[in-house]
């Protein structure tokens, strides 16, 4: 089996509502970069990445000469020809990588006739949970805004109904750290026997992020993500607060990893199949932090179907995944994969059981996405659409007033 061919397309994917967060906002849609490989057996395989745009379209091309006549079973010589570490000092192609990897697992599977998680080391269970992911949010067509400790509240326990959760994680940073709090206290008062997690995106201070910490030490935390930058400051926090601390921002590669076992400070590494370069290189760090006694999570990037599988097939094969893994996914209104958007089920989703990663595209809807896409084109991340002139700092001081309500 030999690589022919690769092909790329950008798609904006609707929200429910755009979400806020402490570096800006999703402005209510996805833009994700969904990449085929095909093979001379006519097989195709499926990969995804966030944004890009035209730019990833046109990288994505230009790995044909690197990677025409490769055998996708090839993983390991995949990995250096695509994002050798002296190379991609000048082109850094980590996430270029981690979506061709997909792709590639994908054809392997479809080839062999087994799901990913076969390939990955089999399953240790049939279905992943989930935390709710709580965003404060801008009002929509059909969906309220998200500001208050009621209106959140409010929110999680519609999302409990709908779907199960019995784990919830308040994205924040958007807010004062104290109004966050006491957002975060209204969530622990409402739901009593769930637990809780809380991620403001590094953007607190040392202070703030230690005041923060001691105040939720008696709550029924899962762990704290996050709450300064760097590793230096999570160390900083973690030796003053009972609370585990998690990242996905500062361990996200194996040098990162190994520095966090040598002088600890991250309790929990959330695992990302995008910016670890592949679900392989995640399945690897899972063994090292299992070694170390090092918490796993599964992290969210804004993942359409496709991520979503990789992050599924990861999560059945570690046995140290201890906690429900995070995913965008319910707030997003449709995808792109035939069927339409996965279920929940007692706040869990089902590891697909076809060949590969276990999802096709569904033609239509990648048309119709790629066209809004073309239509509205992508969107600052790192920017507020509800703040003009606003740009966060870390540590951020000018955090958005709570008491000022959103507009339609």
């Amino acid at each position: 089996m030999k690589i022919v061919d690769i092909r790329a397309t950008t798609v904006a994917v609707p929200l429910e509502a755009p979400l806020r967060h402490s570096n800006g906002a999703h402005w209510g849609r996805f833009v994700r970069t969904i990449v085929e490989v095909e093979a001379d057996n006519g097989l195709i395989g499926l990969g995804e990445m966030g944004g890009g745009g035209e730019s990833a379209e046109s990288a994505f091309r230009a790995l044909v000469p690197y990677l025409k006549d490769h055998d996708p079973f090839q993983l390991e010589a995949l990995r250096f020809k695509i994002a050798n570490p002296t190379a991609s000092l000048y082109n850094n192609r980590t996430q270029l990588l981690a979506a061709i990897e997909f792709a590639c697992v994908d054809l392997i599977g479809q080839h062999l006739g087994v799901p990913a998680s076969d390939l990955l080391g089999g399953r240790v269970r049939d279905a992943v949970p989930f935390a709710s992911y709580l965003f404060f949010r801008y009002a929509a067509e059909g969906h309220a805004e998200i500001r208050t400790p009621d209106q959140l509240v409010a929110h999680t326990a519609e999302l409990k109904a709908a779907h199960g959760f019995t784990v919830h994680k308040l994205k924040g940073g958007v807010f004062p750290p104290d109004y966050e709090l006491e957002c975060y206290r209204a969530l622990a008062e409402a739901f009593p026997g769930d637990r809780l997690r809380y991620d403001p995106n590094a953007v607190l201070s040392v202070a703030e992020g230690l005041r923060f910490g001691r105040a939720i030490e008696g709550l029924n935390n899962d762990y704290l993500e996050d709450p300064v930058w760097g590793l230096e400051g999570l160390r900083a926090v973690r030796e003053q607060v009972r609370v585990p601390l998690a990242t996905n921002t500062v361990v996200v590669n194996f040098e990162q990893l190994a520095s966090n076992v040598l002088r600890r400070a991250a309790d929990v590494v959330l695992l990302d199949t995008t910016f670890w370069g592949g679900i392989r290189p995640c399945v690897k760090a899972a063994g090292v932090c299992e070694t170390f006694q090092i918490g796993v999570a599964v992290h969210s990037s804004g993942e359409l179907g496709i991520q979503l599988a990789t992050m599924l097939h990861l999560g059945a094969v570690l046995p140290n995944l201890t906690y429900s893994a995070d995913a965008h996914y319910h707030q997003l209104r449709d995808d792109v994969i035939e069927g339409g958007k996965m279920a929940y089920s007692e706040g869990a989703i089902a590891v697909p059981d076809g060949p590969g990663l276990g999802v096709r595209l569904d033609r239509e809807r990648v048309a119709e996405y790629a066209e809004l896409y073309r239509e509205m084109g992508g969107y600052p991340y790192d920017r507020d659409p509800g703040r003009p002139g606003w740009y966060a700092t870390v540590p951020n001081a000018r955090f958005a007033d709570p008491t000022v309500a959103s507009v339609e």
